[in-house]
């Protein structure tokens, strides 16, 4: 039987990207020490680009109506704003299927895709790029930063963000309108709904639990 960790669930419901951030290193370090357990964290952004070393070593441009902010994560840009979930793991990656970069994305990327079924989405990864797709459609997008395989930052799934904000972005690789939204593709739900549809089948996806009180 694999072994099952105990995570720590926050909360934290519409914060700002800074304050997102300087909690995510400072529970990082904790993590690196065993002073906590694994936590995760939900929240939502004030609107938000945050461009990656991907981004800004092929040139992506982002709108000037866009705030920005650079960031150390994997992968490009990635839209923040409201009507999006936010999930943010400060895992220690020792597990069984945990032993790369890769393996842990995709592990990710799966968890999403099998939290979206109960839901009913049929949803998948793509070659084209990380992330979770709907049909051709892009719908939740994953980065990470590691140090000694604790991570930071994590994925996003966008349910129903303002029409025509995160579709006129240009993707690394993608054209702009690739990336949308659940309710652009005819879906109802709501970021209470992805959460404890995320948290129902942890267990059989990441080997881990949320702590009880």
């Amino acid at each position: 039987m694999a072994v099952q960790r105990v995570v720590a669930v926050r909360r934290l419901g519409h914060t700002s990207y800074p304050d997102a951030e300087l909690l995510m290193r400072e529970l990082q370090q904790q993590r690196l020490r065993d002073e906590i357990p694994d936590t995760l964290l939900f929240c939502s952004h004030p609107e938000i680009v945050t461009i990656g070393p991907g981004a800004r070593r092929d040139g992506v441009v982002v709108p000037s109506n866009y705030p920005t902010t650079d960031v150390d994560r994997g992968g490009g840009i990635t839209w923040h704003g409201p009507g999006q979930l936010v999930v943010y793991p400060i895992f220690k990656w020792d597990l069984e299927g945990e032993a790369n970069v890769k393996r842990i994305t995709s592990k990710l990327e799966q968890w999403t895709v099998s939290a979206l079924a109960p839901l009913g989405i049929d949803s998948d990864t793509d070659e084209r790029m990380q992330g979770v797709w709907v049909a051709d459609a892009k719908v939740g997008s994953v980065g990470l930063a590691f140090m000694r395989w604790v991570s930071r930052h994590g994925f996003t799934i966008n349910y129903a963000t303002p029409k025509g904000r995160v579709e006129t972005l240009d993707g690394c690789g993608l054209s702009a309108g690739t990336t949308t939204s659940l309710d652009r593709l005819g879906y109802d739900i709501s970021g209470d709904d992805l959460i404890e549809s995320l948290l129902s089948v942890m267990s059989g996806s990441l080997n881990r639990n949320e702590a009880k009180p």
